[in-house]
């Protein structure tokens, strides 16, 4: 996969832009960027006429905003990255405007398919495909933004979110095959299909994660 990214931009993102990601909770970190980042340039490779400066840039910024309002993140990153004077270096407006909107665009929830490939991209490139990682990031979201949860409750909510997001008509979109998100549907599916075995998965996932995991501040 021969990608080439401004030297310019991409030294800025990485000094300036990353280090917002430490406001967010684990579930939204600079590690789970990172994985969107590649994952976009693996569908982008496949596509013609593709800008990668875009597919970099849209990946980067689109969590940015999630510790200001989760609920509203999608659009709060999309106004921070339009609003970014240093990206005026290497985009037209034009550009700045596609940025905007495939970031406004990435979410699994969002009720309209993304305007541009670039969203499609991001959106795609922003699903799991590992249950493990599932299993922990919603387990994480919902211990930082729900603390008025007891620990059983959380494992509860968190079944009904994936199950929403992913299960049989679940609402997360998928625009490219790709046989590792096909494999990790099939996966969690069939978790799903027993509330008690999905819980007893998500609770050893997450314990074992502590050790390894030494910021891992909300677990007991």
């Amino acid at each position: 996969m021969n990608i080439n990214i401004n030297k310019d931009l991409k030294e800025y993102i990485e000094n300036k832009v990353f280090p917002e990601y430490s406001k967010n909770e684990l579930a939204h970190s600079v590690d789970h960027i990172k994985y969107v980042i590649g994952r976009s340039f693996k569908f982008a490779s496949n596509l013609q006429n593709i800008n990668y400066d875009i597919v970099y840039t849209v990946a980067a910024y689109h969590d940015i905003g999630h510790y200001v309002d989760p609920k509203k993140h999608e659009f709060i990153s999309a106004k921070i990255a339009s609003n970014d004077k240093y990206l005026k270096k290497f985009f037209s407006r034009k550009e700045i405007n596609t940025i905007k909107e495939a970031i406004e665009d990435h979410r699994a929830s969002s009720g309209h398919e993304p305007r541009s490939i670039y969203g499609k991209i991001v959106s795609t490139a922003d699903r799991n495909i590992s249950v493990k990682t599932c299993l922990k990031r919603s387990y994480l979201y919902l211990k930082e933004h729900r603390p008025e949860l007891e620990e059983s409750k959380i494992f509860e909510e968190a079944y009904k979110h994936v199950k929403a997001k992913f299960g049989t008509n679940g609402y997360a979109k998928f625009y490219f095959y790709d046989p590792e998100y096909e494999n990790f549907l099939k996966n969690i599916r069939k978790l799903l299909e027993n509330k008690k075995l999905f819980i007893n998965a998500q609770r050893e996932c997450i314990y074992d994660q502590k050790n390894s995991l030494p910021n891992l501040k909300y677990l007991k």
